[in-house]
């Protein structure tokens, strides 16, 4: 069996074990809380199983438990890999909940439902019947906006992956749909302005004349999504920011798209032809470890 050079580092609740061959070079880490490989360098990632398999071998003593580590370091592609039995010692832990049952939407309509209540029956009632200008209703239309938009993404098919309502850190935001595909990662963000008129310019996004942040907002939600994927995946994810635009029945115009390529404002009705026609950038496995990770509630929070 080779000497590898394995370091168990243990701290703010995360526990790894680096590894370097005889010779002292790095290969990377095994993250033993969520069971996944990182390797800045993908071609060391063969050479970092087999360290941490021998390792952990050499370690744990029944038959059991040497078959878990077989199991969990073999050949399958870094997505599929799942916490090895026996490392785990801190039952604790947050289990994580799958995302990828969420509906589109689901966050704005728990929203609009809480606005109503606040509201109290009667008060609703009348503010929906004269259609006012409510949270409750802002809410309300922009989970409108978002199921017409995850309608949308349907058409993508393929090797392409979609999550709905990706709830972000503990202040209760949301990325409306996060999209993983052969063109990249994508977070789109649907505005719905029925009764508007939209104009954007470069990082000018105007509703009815009223400039809003929309471009700025995409951008930020974009860069955090590749971030924290890539502290899950172990290779660098570059997200994109996409900005639905549905309903802006009083005029739709793009004099020109933001700058550096990191946002692109698109109608809602042709999100999925966009993306289509977008040039290959991910491998099927790529695509399979960054969905693996995005699914998983705790990647985001």
């Amino acid at each position: 069996m080779t000497a590898w050079i394995v370091r168990r580092w243990a701290r703010y609740g995360h526990e790894r074990l680096y590894a370097e061959t005889p010779g002292g070079t790095s290969l990377g880490y095994f993250d033993v809380r969520i069971g996944r490989y990182h390797s800045d360098d993908l071609t060391n990632l063969p050479l970092l199983k087999v360290a941490i398999r021998d390792h952990l071998a050499v370690r744990l003593t029944t038959e059991g438990t040497r078959a878990a580590v077989e199991h969990a370091t073999d050949d399958r592609a870094v997505s599929d890999f799942a916490p090895i039995a026996g490392v785990h010692d801190n039952p604790s832990e947050p289990a994580w909940t799958d995302l990828s049952g969420t509906a589109a939407g689901a966050a704005s309509r728990e929203r609009a439902l809480a606005e109503r209540k606040a509201q109290g029956w009667l008060r609703g009632t009348l503010a929906r019947l004269v259609d006012a200008r409510t949270d409750e209703r802002a809410w309300r239309i922009g989970a409108d906006g978002e199921e017409a938009v995850a309608a949308q993404l349907t058409g993508l098919g393929g090797d392409w992956r979609v999550l709905h309502a990706v709830r972000v850190g503990e202040r209760d935001s949301d990325i409306d749909h996060v999209v993983i595909g052969p063109a990249g990662v994508f977070t789109i963000n649907a505005k719905h302005h029925p009764h508007a008129s939209v104009w954007i310019g470069g990082d000018t996004f105007m509703v009815n004349g009223r400039r809003v942040p929309y471009v700025r907002n995409s951008r930020h939600e974009a860069r955090r999504a590749g971030r924290l994927l890539t502290e899950q995946v172990g290779f660098p994810v570059t997200a994109v920011g996409v900005i639905a635009v549905m309903g802006a029945r009083k005029g739709f115009t793009v004099k020109q798209q933001p700058a550096d390529g990191s946002v692109v404002v698109v109608q809602r009705r042709r999100v999925s032809e966009h993306l289509l026609m977008l040039p290959s950038r991910l491998s099927p496995r790529e695509i399979a470890a960054i969905y693996q990770a995005a699914r998983r509630s705790t990647t985001w929070r």
